[in-house]
């Protein structure tokens, strides 16, 4: 998973995960954890959750499961280390770029979720989609703002 925070990524990587039946490595889901376990906010969690996800995904590919990561993904490090994994396993990497075109929504979205750690202000998504750069591989594009609920249901393609 990929894209600007509030995009509705948690979302669908929950809901692939439910019909693959995998696992769900999310970096904000770690950076929590090391908050619980009190390394301070101001320390620099954001990539230690980065390095935390991989060793995971890493794990779980060595013993052959499918993995949903879920991440912004905006930094080309963050994303090369994706690459990276899946060619040292040997497997297929397939990037949903989730996002919500709808702008009124997403805000509304970003400012209402009671599931992260610190408030993203929109300011800081607006900066994030001014610099966001496309993969270097192709992406599958998934729209949250076509759902009533918020989601939509990820497209049976993406099961395939």
């Amino acid at each position: 998973m990929t894209g600007l925070p509030g995009s509705g990524k948690s979302t669908i990587a929950a809901q692939l995960a439910g019909e693959l039946g995998c696992a769900v490595v999310s970096v904000d889901t770690i950076e929590r954890g090391l908050h619980d376990a009190g390394v301070d906010a101001s320390q620099p969690t954001g990539l230690a959750a980065y390095a935390v996800a991989n060793r995971l995904v890493d794990a779980q590919l060595a013993l052959g499961h499918t993995v949903v990561a879920d991440a912004v993904n905006h930094h080309p490090d963050a994303r090369q280390a994706w690459l990276d994994l899946a060619a040292d396993h040997g497997v297929e990497l397939r990037v949903i770029h989730v996002e919500c075109s709808d702008e009124t929504l997403h805000r509304e979205r970003l400012e209402t979720r009671e599931h992260e750690l610190r408030v993203v202000p929109w300011e800081r998504v607006i900066e994030l989609r001014g610099t966001w750069a496309p993969w270097p591989v192709e992406t599958e594009t998934v729209d949250t703002a076509r759902s009533t609920t918020g989601c939509s249901t990820p497209p049976a393609d993406l099961r395939d």
